[in-house]
């Protein structure tokens, strides 16, 4: 009985260490317990809009001003993310494909197209907060295209 036990105790272990080694390095770390990821970020926006079009992103896109795309510092790229402006409660889902933003402070930098949708156009700046909708299908390896930093 005894070894009964210890057998039903290994395989147990072993099964279950067998599926978190299958999971993705993203989804390892999406699913740790102190993973910001999932957690809403609240702080500052802002966009960029035709001093970057035609420019390259960090995932090897062209920047499109009038594509519903974002800027983060971290988050996979193709990554989801629901963008909630505090001041008026717009929000836009956008798809992270670019590095920044370069200004501290800053949380995400949006395109044109959402930070008109969101309302902030005019502004230039506003209190967002930032939730993960949905990662990439598949892990994307970043081009070898440095990000170009535009002015501010």
């Amino acid at each position: 009985m005894r070894n009964l036990m210890l057998g039903c105790a290994i395989v147990g272990m072993v099964a279950l260490s067998v599926r978190s080694e299958a999971r993705s390095p993203q989804q390892k770390l999406l699913s740790a317990p102190n993973a910001p990821l999932f957690r809403a970020q609240v702080g500052v926006a802002s966009w960029y809009g035709k001093e970057c079009l035609g420019d390259y992103t960090a995932s090897g896109q062209l920047y499109d001003m009038n594509a519903l795309t974002c800027a983060h510092p971290s988050l996979p790229m193709g990554t989801k993310v629901r963008i909630t402006n505090l001041a008026n409660s717009r929000s836009v889902t956008l798809t992270v494909n670019d590095r920044g933003p370069a200004v501290p402070g800053r949380i995400v930098d949006v395109s044109r197209l959402a930070a008109k949708r969101l309302g902030f156009v005019g502004a230039g700046l506003a209190r967002v907060r930032l939730q993960v909708v949905g990662l990439p299908k598949q892990p994307t390896e970043m081009a070898q295209v440095p990000p170009l930093l535009c002015p501010q």
